[in-house]
């Protein structure tokens, strides 16, 4: 979408644009709520100011439908062909690595009860299941931080791609 056509979209459609890239409403709603935006870079800054900080609630209902890292989503939404896309660089194929992957997600799972999240694009498979193996050594605060500067990461380089000049 264009940013001139995402600053005349009545306040329902603005947040509905919004949506796949996080589903946390008090973001979405802040971001179209500030509207208009002169420029891309200034709408981008808007939104990185609302995502600071994510808040514990706001991060597990972000989490509450997000595919674990080597699953791809199901679906057609945006959401899930967004996350099929980031992870793009995890092969099915490499049966080690998932085996990896999966048994890292259910230790983080039993450790921090949740979803590992992590900004995949543009990560390896190996990348990802090094990360996921250096964060299972993190303690609860330390993990909370690092997860909510994944998801603004994560919400950011989505906007990238959903409002263009």
């Amino acid at each position: 979408m264009l940013l001139d056509e995402f600053n005349r979209a009545d306040r329902s459609d603005a947040i509905a644009v919004l949506r796949p890239c996080v589903d946390v409403t008090r973001w979405c709603q802040e971001i179209a709520d500030r509207r208009p935006y002169a420029t891309v870079d200034d709408f981008l800054a808007e939104a990185a100011r609302a995502a600071d900080p994510f808040t514990a609630q706001e991060i597990e209902a972000a989490l509450a439908h997000h595919p674990r890292i080597g699953e791809r989503a199901d679906g057609q939404s945006r959401e899930a062909t967004m996350s099929r896309s980031e992870q793009a660089g995890i092969d099915p194929a490499d049966g080690g690595i998932q085996q990896a992957l999966q048994a890292g997600n259910r230790r983080y799972e039993e450790q921090f009860g949740r979803v590992f999240l992590i900004r995949a694009a543009g990560r390896s498979a190996d990348q990802i299941l090094s990360i996921l193996q250096d964060r299972l050594q993190n303690d609860a605060v330390a993990e909370e931080r690092v997860v909510a500067g994944q998801l603004r990461e994560i919400a950011l380089l989505r906007l990238k791609g959903t409002v263009t000049a």
